[in-house]
């Protein structure tokens, strides 16, 4: 058995003497793990970095088998981040949720898109919290919990969009929510198709917190919803509302 596909790296765990077992997620094989004979060594190091971009080939005599990868870096995505500590952990966060919700060798092309788009947006000026947030809707998705953010659940209607109920993770308009606020979560600015406001610290906050309740409620839920120290570090990080300068 053997293929050839573009990856993201999102763990690495040592095996024996300087080997490692690597998890990635590939564009054609889902979440797929293997041996990286040497990938810890000085030479390869670099290359197994949470987040990096690799081709790998990947091979075993039978397809039930852990197998052995070979990778060439395409793009360090890791190291471009060093010097930038709260989008380096939304990089690790990502990966982390990825690892730990999605079945392994199950395809999924969009969310392996999804990540990259946000990689891209990690190495941009602006406007990476808002797509790490959006990315975490994605993911929900991509588990089949996805969120119903177009129109009122009690009303129908499509403006005024501020809440999001808890229990149907649809939106709830600011009028029919009203009597219910301290019972709903809310549902951020940037994430309301009819409004294009500014992203503030609060504005990011309510997104992980929108995100986080589902995600711990659908995809983690047999970790009793707790979700991966990865992604709770992200949290605390962005407490600090200088976090996003």
């Amino acid at each position: 058995m053997e293929w050839t596909d573009r990856g993201i790296v999102l763990s690495v765990r040592k095996h024996g003497e300087g080997s490692a077992v690597v998890s990635l997620l590939t564009a054609s094989h889902g979440r797929h793990a293997g041996l990286a004979r040497g990938g810890l060594s000085k030479r390869q190091r670099g290359l197994f970095m949470t987040g990096n971009e690799v081709t790998a080939r990947w091979f075993a005599r039978l397809d039930e088998h852990l197998g052995t990868y070979e990778c060439e870096l395409i793009e360090p995505r890791a190291a471009r981040l060093m010097d930038r500590p709260v989008r380096l952990a939304a990089l690790s966060s990502a990966c982390a949720l990825i690892e730990a919700s999605l079945p392994e060798r199950h395809p999924y092309p969009a969310l392996h898109g999804a990540l990259l788009i946000l990689l891209d947006a990690l190495d941009a000026e602006a406007g990476w919290a808002e797509a790490y947030v959006r990315f975490e809707l994605g993911l929900l998705g991509e588990l089949g919990f996805g969120l119903d953010l177009g129109s009122c659940a009690a009303t129908g209607v499509t403006r005024d969009l501020v809440y999001v109920s808890p229990c149907s993770g649809r939106a709830v308009s600011a009028e029919a929510g009203a009597p219910y606020g301290d019972r709903l979560l809310v549902l951020p600015a940037f994430l309301q198709a009819e409004r294009n406001a500014p992203v503030g610290p609060e504005e990011v906050r309510h997104g992980l917190s929108l995100t986080g309740y589902f995600l711990g409620r659908h995809a983690f839920a047999g970790a009793g919803g707790r979700l991966p120290p990865a992604r709770e570090r992200l949290s605390d990080l962005l407490a600090d509302p200088r976090a996003l300068d």
